[in-house]
């Protein structure tokens, strides 16, 4: 029988539904309500709600039917793992769906990376939907290991888990209708696919740019009167709550009863360790209620809400749609009982009922990089004063200080502990072009050693910092022997170190096995002295990214964000 005619004829009566859920206590996302009735279910689709029979009965035992959560933006390379097995790592939260940029890998290998990670998540209990990174390198100021244009684009539009264009973050290029930039933006239009944003910093005029070229979502706002100037344009606005970034408390007051159905929930980088622990999206949900937000419209906005904005069939327990749901104890923790995807029982308390083999892919040699020597990371400042990335706990964003640093006899920079005055150096590692960009960080907090890894957004350079020339070498060597990955070095040992052989970004190991690692990791860096209420190698991954205000460091030098160009570090 047609699935289509069976769906009809389960919702009227006529035919025995696949499944129905009794019992229940149903969470009606449109209203905002609690509702009662059987639930039916045919060919993986919610038929119905009243009083049904059918083959298979799933006695909810008065617990709370919500639909399952989506992640409205992810990038699922932060987790460090391929996305057969980060859907086992977050299924166990509630998440079914997520809405990924691949733009990490594509960045590494290009159109290659992209069709890796969706070859990947092909015949898994998780829908995994893909927007197409819109900026490969993100700024024509570093050096990626590939450049992603319109041409190598448009064929992905075909896929039916592709559904636009992603982040666009490079915001001169649309303000001055590059052509490179307009061709891609109109080959989402002429595919009626949605085009996300990346707003970071942007003033009203930018964003009247920015909504005017079609771009209609943003994760970067930080405060609320930046999340309310992009609803007044009728754009959606993601919070985020991830492993560094964590801007839902300052989000929420913007919040409205007449403005919610434009909020979405985020997690954009995540470490595995942190999804594991904490959770996906399911954990902004329980910090959005512990913050005041009703339960029910906080978890209609990590449903309904994402699923009208991207064209989704998903979002709400309604017919029609695809069965994907949870069954909760309580809404008040959001404590999950069971999760279903397209009607199958998928994980239970904490645990994926499914098994996943590692990735298999040949390992690619992706880390080139030059003879080091002290001499290569030799910092010289002629005046007073340098140019000094500091670092905000928790956030992307960084501060632009110029301030007095230590120097010998030679103007050459020494790094200070009592002032928290660290090394930072940018290694190319796809090209050979044997650059190295050199710079100032404070705040990371380490005592004695290095800390080195391939993840380095967007560009996915090898960025180390250390508090001497020995310890920064020992750890970029080793990151060049092993593929690429995460390393933490004390006086002259290799004290911790995750490899990453997948373009030097995910491992081929499966998500146990690396949040192992990552946990030794953890230990490896109190041993140099790291502070623990920030993660310092996600926020050190973010310290390359020339799109996020205000100074950061890429493989050609300093990069002053907000003049978009690179400075000396001489003040």
């Amino acid at each position: 029988m047609n699935p289509l005619v069976k769906r009809i004829h389960t919702a009227s009566g006529k035919e025995t539904a696949d499944i129905v859920i009794k019992h229940a206590k149903i969470l009606d996302v449109y209203n905002l309500r609690l509702i009662t009735g059987d639930v039916a279910i045919s060919d993986g689709k919610f038929a119905g709600i009243g009083e049904y029979e059918g083959r298979q009965i799933i006695d909810a035992k008065q617990k709370i039917l919500v639909p399952s959560l989506i992640d409205a933006h992810v990038h699922i390379e932060s987790a460090m793992v391929a996305p057969s097995q980060f859907a086992r790592a977050v299924l166990p939260h509630g998440v079914t769906s997520v809405v990924t940029d691949p733009h990490e890998i594509g960045n590494v290998l290009g159109v290659e990376g992209i069709s890796f990670m969706i070859e990947d998540s092909e015949q898994i209990p998780m829908d995994v939907f893909f927007m197409l990174p819109s900026c490969v390198p993100s700024t024509p100021f570093e050096n990626a290991g590939s450049v992603l244009k319109a041409k190598e684009l448009k064929p992905f539009y075909s896929h039916p888990r592709v559904l636009g264009l992603a982040e666009v973050m490079d915001y001169p290029s649309v303000r001055n209708a590059d052509p490179s930039m307009i061709e891609k933006l109109l080959d989402a239009h002429r595919n009626n696919k949605k085009i996300d944003g990346h707003a970071a910093g942007l003033t009203t005029d930018a964003l009247n740019v920015y909504k005017s070229a079609g771009i209609t979502t943003d994760h970067e706002c930080v405060n609320a009167e930046e999340a309310l100037e992009r609803i007044q344009r009728g754009m959606y606005v993601l919070i985020r709550e991830g492993s560094v970034a964590k801007n839902l408390k300052q989000l929420l007051p913007a919040i409205t009863a007449h403005n919610a159905r434009h909020f979405m929930f985020c997690t954009d980088d995540k470490h595995l360790d942190d999804l594991i622990s904490e959770g996906s999206v399911d954990h902004n949900v329980r910090l959005a209620i512990e913050n005041g937000i009703n339960p029910y419209l906080a978890i209609q906005m990590a449903s309904l809400n994402v699923a009208e904005c991207y064209g989704l069939n998903k979002g709400a327990i309604a017919p029609g749609l695809d069965a994907d749901f949870l069954l909760l104890n309580d809404l008040e923790t959001f404590d999950i009982h069971h999760v279903y995807h397209g009607g199958k029982f998928v994980a239970e308390k904490g645990t994926a009922s499914f098994e996943s083999n590692a990735p298999q892919y040949e390992v690619r040699n992706t880390v080139h990089i030059p003879e080091l020597s002290k001499e290569s990371f030799s910092i010289t400042v002629e005046n007073e004063r340098a140019n000094v990335i500091e670092i905000i706990p928790n956030q992307i964003v960084t501060k632009h200080l110029k301030v007095e640093v230590e120097k010998d006899t030679e103007n050459k920079f020494i790094p200070s502990e009592e002032s928290d005055l660290m090394k930072l150096a940018v290694i190319e590692r796809h090209h050979k072009t044997g650059n190295i960009g050199l710079g100032i960080v404070k705040g990371l907090g380490i005592k004695n050693g290095a800390i080195a890894t391939t993840v380095g957004h967007d560009s996915h350079n090898i960025i180390v910092a250390g508090t001497n020339d020995e310890d920064i070498i020992t750890a970029a060597n080793l990151l060049s022997n092993i593929g690429g990955g995460l390393v933490v070095v004390k006086e002259g040992e290799i004290i911790g170190e995750l490899p990453l052989p997948i373009a030097g970004l995910l491992s081929d190991r499966d998500y146990q096995t690396v949040n192992k690692g990552l946990s030794r990791l953890d230990t490896a860096l109190r041993k140099v002295g790291a502070p623990e209420h920030f993660n310092p190698f996600l926020t050190l991954s973010f310290l390359s990214l020339p799109v996020i205000p205000e100074l950061k460091l890429t493989d050609m030098g300093l990069f002053d964000v907000k003049a978009f160009k690179h400075i000396p570090i001489d003040q």
